[in-house]
């Protein structure tokens, strides 16, 4: 068995598990603080009982993609040993810095936000819902960091074979940094736009109580998924430019590709620079589901007097589609991750020589534990936010009324 193979097998099982949830997140967590700024302007109890069902699945989510990143850190030390000890004065910079951003910023934030109900004011609570959403989007900028100089080292030095950070500046500069970093947070907005678009869906079509509270949230999902995928749409496609510069192997060649092969033959010794065809085929995939979820504009002129309710056809097409953009950004990532071979960092570090040297059965070993340990989160995630989407939103536990319990709960408020 191939060591290199199976750490990278370890690593795409672990960044794409994980990389699951933090679209669910990032873009929940957008529209909840929507939702419950909607409540604290208007004071309509409607937009409170729509934050508490959508916050309960967001905090759901949000725990177990803990746990996935914790497990993904654990592989990064044991697989990754010759990525840290080469790259780690420059790569470890955002990565340190996102940590505290997500660990001890949005964390406490977000624990603040979850206990305070009915104990803090309804300003400061909804405070505390931005700053979860503001740390979330500096955690996201953080990784882009980390990844975008994986992509395109730049402002570092080479001193006795390991590179050093020289100017802090063009780590945020980098090319390949603002247009990624706009389609990432693009492709969370469209996937919290259809989940929550789906799950409203589905409630419509049931005819569940909370019928007025999922006909707003279906709209609220829907006007984010049709804005949101045109922005990734754009951000998409802006990053070729930027690609074919500073990554002419990545997607095709000419003269700028041929000259760095000529070139890394010549330090590196011999060998395939090319990136493998899995790359171009997730591309071309991303970009098929990408314009199939751009079909969203055409449901949004049915919104107007619920003609998407009446009909029903189109509520089940909104469920249906709920797998599509997890399916895109997955695929997105594999063309990103998988375009830079055969590089860790870009022209800099082979991967070959970044993997740890441990024996092909400890690693087999760990990609199995990790494996069945990610799946068991993942399974667990999905089973709990379908059970609690299910249960509608009457009364979520998120945010209930100390002293009361769920058969306490009155009919639902609605909107004017």
């Amino acid at each position: 068995m191939d060591t290199l193979l199976l750490a990278r097998l370890q690593f795409a099982t672990t960044t794409s598990i994980h990389f699951l949830f933090v679209v669910v997140t990032l873009g929940l967590v957008t529209l909840l603080v929507g939702l419950q700024t909607a409540w604290f302007l208007t004071g309509n109890p409607a937009w409170e009982r729509l934050t508490r069902f959508w916050g309960q699945l967001y905090v759901i989510n949000y725990v177990l993609g803990i746990a996935t990143g914790i497990v993904m850190e654990f592989q990064f030390g044991l697989n990754w040993s010759g990525l840290s000890r080469y790259v780690g004065n420059v790569f470890g910079a955002p990565l340190a810095i996102e940590t505290l951003v997500a660990f001890f910023l949005e964390s406490t934030f977000l624990g603040m936000w979850i206990f305070g109900w009915h104990r803090l004011r309804r300003g400061v609570h909804l405070a505390l819902l931005w700053g979860v959403a503001l740390t979330a989007y500096a955690s996201a900028f953080w990784i882009m960091v980390a990844n975008s100089w994986l992509q395109h080292p730049v402002g570092y030095e080479l001193r006795d074979g390991i590179a050093h950070l020289t100017d802090f500046t063009a780590l945020l500069t980098n090319p390949t940094l603002g247009m990624a970093f706009g389609h990432v947070v693009a492709a969370a907005l469209l996937t919290g736009g259809v989940l929550m678009a789906a799950v409203s869906a589905w409630h419509l079509i049931r005819r569940t109580p909370d019928f007025t509270l999922f006909r707003t949230s279906l709209r609220i999902g829907l006007v984010t998924a049709a804005l949101a995928v045109t922005l990734v749409q754009g951000f998409g496609f802006a990053q070729f430019g930027p690609v074919g510069q500073v990554q002419p192997t990545k997607f095709g060649g000419g003269p700028a590709a041929d000259a760095l092969v000529v070139e890394w033959t010549a330090r590196f010794g011999p060998g395939d620079y090319s990136p493998p065809v899995l790359s171009s085929v997730g591309l071309g995939f991303m970009i098929l589901i990408g314009f199939t979820l751009g079909c969203v504009w055409l449901l949004l002129p049915l919104l107007w007097r619920d003609w998407i309710i009446r009909l029903r056809f189109p509520l089940w097409l909104v469920l249906f589609a709920l797998p599509l953009p997890f399916v895109a950004v997955i695929l997105g990532w594999i063309a990103r991750e998988v375009g830079r071979q055969p590089w860790v960092a870009y022209g800099l570090l082979p991967t070959e020589r970044a993997v740890s040297g441990v024996d092909a059965g400890v690693m087999l070993a760990s990609l199995i534990g990790f494996s069945l340990l990610l799946g068991a989160l993942a399974v667990t995630n999905w089973t709990l936010l379908a059970r609690h989407a299910a249960r509608g939103a009457a009364d979520p536990a998120l945010g209930r009324p100390p002293g009361t319990r769920n058969d306490d709960a009155r009919p639902e408020p609605a909107f004017a």
